[in-house]
C-alpha cells in the first residue's frame, strides 16, 4: 500500500515513511492509494469476531509489507486492552463510550498506535524524532501517555492557554521525561497553524527530524476507523439502519469512519455535529469552504475553526457535492443548548454524558427527526469527568473521580509559554 500528497506533486511512499514524514513534502496530507472493501463475510460474522480481529482485518490493507502481521498483532493486543460499549440510552439511540483507556478520551487508540509504529520504525536507528503536536484539549494528553517513554522520541505539544480543561492541563503537563507542553497564549488554530509553519521551515527541518501526532498523520487517523466497526458488532442486531452522529472538531474521527464505510461496513449515514465553529455545516449548506478564527465553547475538543482532515472526507468523495451531501449531516449547536442536552440525556435514563457527546445526541435527534426508523449512535469521546465544573453544575450532581485522573490531580504543572511561531522555533533550536 502506498501514500500519496493531496497536493499531489509529491512522491507516493511507504505507510512508514508517511508515518514518520507526518506531513507531506508538498505540505499536502497522506492519503490511501486504494481503499479495497471487506469481504461481505466478515460483516455477516463481525459479532463472532474479537475486537483485536476486527482491527487486524480493518487496519491489515494499510500497513502490509511495512508492519509483519505478527508485530501489528502483537501492537493492537497493546492498544485495544479495554473496553468499547454501546450504552443504550433509548429504544432507538445508544451511545458508544471511548473513554476507557488510559487518559480516558477517545485519542487513546490512534495515539497508542501511531507511538508503537514509530517505536518499532525506529528500532534499527538511532536518529532522534521530535513529535510536534498542537491539542485543542485530548490529543495532548492521548499523545503524552502513548508517547511517554519511547525511545528516540521527543513531543513537544502545543496548546492554547486557559482554553483547556484543568484535568486535560495536567494531563499534558505533569509527565515529564520525553514530553513537553508549550502553553501557547491564542487559540488552537494558532497552535495548529505554529505546527504547519514548522514543517514548512527548512532551517528547522535541516535541524531535526519532525512528525505530527495530529490527526493528519495516518497512523494517528486511520485506526479511528476501529471504533465505528466495534460499534456495528453490538448494533447490528437491532435491524435497523446505523447512523452515527460524530461530535466533530479536526473531522480525523468521522472522516475515520467514513473510510469503515468504503471498507463495507453496512452504515448509510454520517451526522458531523459540531458547536458554533461551524465551518463545515455552512459549508454543507452553501458549499463554499471558509474557514474562520475558532470561538471557545464548553465543548473545547471541537473548538477548530479550520478543521484539518475535511480535505480528506471531501477528496473521500472527489469533491462530489452531492455525493457527499447523501452521505454526511452536518448541525452547529450553542452551549445552551449543549447543556440542556447534557439534561435531558440524564433526565431519560440517568446517563451523564460530556459536553461533546451531548452535541453528538443534538445532531442525531436533528437527523432523527426525518429518519425517525434508523438506529442512531452517538459517540461519547470523552469522560465527562475531564468536563467536571460544567457536568456538576449543569445537572447538579457530584461525579466520582476514576483512578486514571485521580493520579494526575497532584502533579504539578510545567509548561513553558510562548505566543509566536518564533518562540516555537527558538524552543526547537535549543533543544
Amino acid at each position: 500500500m502506498k501514500f500519496y500528497s493531496l497536493n499531489n506533486t509529491a512522491p507516493k511512499v511507504s505507510f512508514d515513511t508517511a508515518v514518520i514524514n507526518g506531513i507531506a513534502p508538498d505540505k499536502g496530507l497522506y492519503f490511501p492509494e486504494e481503499i479495497t472493501p471487506l469481504l461481505s463475510s466478515f460483516f455477516d460474522k463481525i459479532e463472532t469476531l474479537s475486537n483485536e480481529e476486527i482491527a487486524f482485518t480493518a487496519i491489515r490493507q494499510f500497513v502490509t509489507k511495512v508492519v509483519p502481521d505478527d508485530v501489528l498483532k502483537d501492537i493492537l493486543k497493546e492498544v485495544l486492552d479495554f473496553d468499547f460499549p454501546v450504552a443504550e440510552i433509548t429504544d432507538n439511540i445508544g451511545t458508544l463510550e471511548l473513554f476507557h483507556g488510559p487518559t480516558m478520551a477517545f485519542k487513546d487508540v490512534g495515539a497508542r498506535f501511531m507511538a508503537h509504529c514509530l517505536g518499532y520504525f525506529s528500532r534499527s536507528t538511532k536518529n532522534e524524532v521530535t513529535v510536534l503536536v498542537a491539542t485543542s484539549g485530548d490529543t495532548g494528553g492521548a499523545v503524552a501517555n502513548g508517547f511517554l517513554g519511547v525511545a528516540g522520541v521527543n513531543v513537544v505539544i502545543l496548546y492554547p492557554s486557559r482554553k483547556v480543561s484543568d484535568i486535560q492541563e495536567r494531563q499534558l503537563t505533569t509527565l515529564g521525561k520525553n514530553i513537553t507542553a508549550l502553553e501557547v497564549d491564542g487559540t488552537f488554530d494558532d497552535c495548529q497553524g505554529m505546527v504547519k509553519n514548522a514543517f514548512l521551515d527548512k532551517e528547522l527541518l535541516d535541524y531535526m527530524k519532525l512528525t505530527s501526532a495530529n490527526s493528519i498523520n495516518v497512523a494517528r487517523w486511520l485506526p479511528q476507523l476501529f471504533y465505528f466497526l466495534f460499534a456495528y458488532k453490538q448494533a447490528k442486531s437491532k435491524g435497523k439502519e446505523i447512523v452515527f452522529s460524530v461530535p466533530s472538531g479536526n473531522f480525523g474521527n468521522i472522516c475515520a469512519g467514513l473510510v469503515a464505510q468504503r471498507l463495507g461496513m453496512p452504515v448509510k449515514h454520517f451526522i458531523a455535529s459540531t458547536n458554533v465553529n461551524d465551518t463545515v455545516p455552512q459549508f454543507m449548506l452553501t458549499k463554499e469552504y471558509t474557514p474562520k478564527p475558532s470561538t471557545a465553547t464548553i465543548s473545547n475538543a471541537m473548538d477548530v475553526g479550520d478543521p484539518s482532515n475535511f480535505i480528506r472526507i471531501r477528496h473521500l468523495f472527489q469533491d462530489d457535492f452531492e455525493d457527499l451531501k447523501k452521505n454526511l449531516s452536518s448541525y452547529p449547536f450553542t452551549d445552551d443548548e449543549t447543556k440542556e442536552a447534557l439534561k435531558e440525556i440524564y433526565n431519560i435514563n440517568g446517563y451523564i454524558a460530556d459536553p461533546h457527546g451531548a452535541v453528538g445526541y443534538l445532531g442525531l435527534k436533528k437527523y432523527q427527526e426525518q429518519h425517525p426508523d434508523t438506529y442512531g449512535i452517538f459517540l461519547e469521546t470523552a469522560h465527562p469527568v475531564k468536563f467536571l465544573d460544567i457536568v456538576e453544575g449543569t445537572l447538579n450532581e457530584k461525579l466520582e473521580i476514576p483512578a486514571q485522573i485521580e493520579k494526575v490531580m497532584g502533579k504539578t504543572k510545567k509548561s513553558i509559554k510562548i505566543s509566536t511561531y518564533d518562540g516555537l522555533k527558538d524552543f526547537l533550536l535549543k533543544s
